[in-house]
């Protein structure tokens, strides 16, 4: 995971693989591109204790006096309610900035700026941001950590590591399983830092996508160099009677420059319970979510369905960052 050291100066970047100490106190989370198991197994412990506390107590006073700016420049709902409700879970408190369009950056105001001046107000900048690189821009300018919650088509941390959580409650596993990823691969961010979390395990993983919409190349090839067995299809038959977790992803719009395009692929795939006849009993069903037609909603109540799982597993592993950056874990 991309992180700097946080001083109440401008920091430079070091990947959190290579720190050694497995401790995220005043780090950024830009990436998972240099996580490393330790790291992960000590995130999803202290998300397992904040599940317990809120099963039991709902919320508490950890991060009293603390406040997370939520800096969102692109349209949320799951992730921007997440770390709100995971900053009000630990007592603290939030500054809401989901339409950028009423804030300062309408008058043209910069990134660097921007962020500079939320330091002033908080103690943790949690960003969305149209552009890929735009999270490792602002920690460079960032005395507060960032966390990233998605920067163009580039990553989703949090997100991936939600989803890694997420299979590890539902299958009780990680070790060695096959997972086939469906749909937007190209700009699902969400995906490209999945499958670096997948590679740490062992995993396979089937890419199921129209050939415009195949997984970026340079990360088949990351992947490829570090072991990971992959294969690349346009039909889901295949490969779905082997698949342990089944990670659909949504056809982009807004990413799209050519709607033709778009049209072309849009509802390519559609999850149903007869899909489901032909897959394991004991697979996952995932999917980032919104979904718009990808799974259909009689798939709902098909235990294998854990997308609204998902989002509740989102809300410990983003306080348990919540958190470890604030030194409170």
């Amino acid at each position: 995971m991309r992180i700097t050291g946080r001083r109440r100066t401008t920091a430079a970047h070091l990947p959190l693989g290579e720190r050694g100490d497995g401790r995220f106190y005043n780090q950024h989370i830009i990436s998972v591109s240099a996580v490393v198991r330790t790291e992960l197994e000590y995130i999803f412990a202290v998300a397992e204790e904040m599940r317990t506390m809120v099963e039991r107590v709902g919320t508490f006073d950890l991060l009293k006096g603390k406040i997370l700016a939520n800096l969102f420049y692109e349209p949320s709902t799951r992730t921007s309610s997440s770390f709100t409700a995971a900053m009000e879970r630990l007592g603290g408190s939030v500054i809401p900035i989901n339409e950028v369009r009423y804030s300062s950056v309408a008058k043209g105001e910069s990134l660097p700026d921007t962020v500079r001046t939320l330091n002033a107000y908080s103690d943790v900048i949690v960003l969305r941001h149209p552009e890929t690189g735009s999270a490792a821009l602002a920690a460079r300018y960032s005395r507060d950590p960032i966390i990233n919650a998605g920067d163009g088509t580039g990553e989703h941390p949090t997100q991936a590591l939600l989803d890694l959580f997420t299979i590890r409650e539902e299958l009780g596993r990680l070790e060695g399983l096959t997972v086939t990823m469906l749909g937007d691969l190209k700009y699902g961010r969400t995906v490209h830092s999945l499958a670096r979390l997948l590679a740490l395990y062992g995993a396979k993983i089937n890419y199921v996508s129209p050939e415009i919409l195949r997984m970026p190349p340079d990360i088949i090839e990351e992947l490829g160099q570090a072991g990971v067995l992959q294969q690349e299809y346009t039909d889901l038959d295949p490969v779905l009677a082997e698949t342990d977790v089944l990670y659909v992803t949504r056809v982009q719009k807004e990413r799209f420059e050519n709607l033709d395009e778009y049209e072309s692929v849009k509802g390519i795939y559609s999850i149903t319970p007869e899909t489901m006849k032909n897959a394991k009993q004991a697979m996952v069903l995932m999917h980032p979510l919104p979904r718009v037609g990808e799974i259909s909603m009689d798939v709902d109540l098909d235990p294998r369905a854990a997308y609204f799982r998902q989002v509740e597993y989102g809300l410990y592993v983003r306080m348990a960052l919540l958190a470890m950056v604030l030194g409170k874990a």
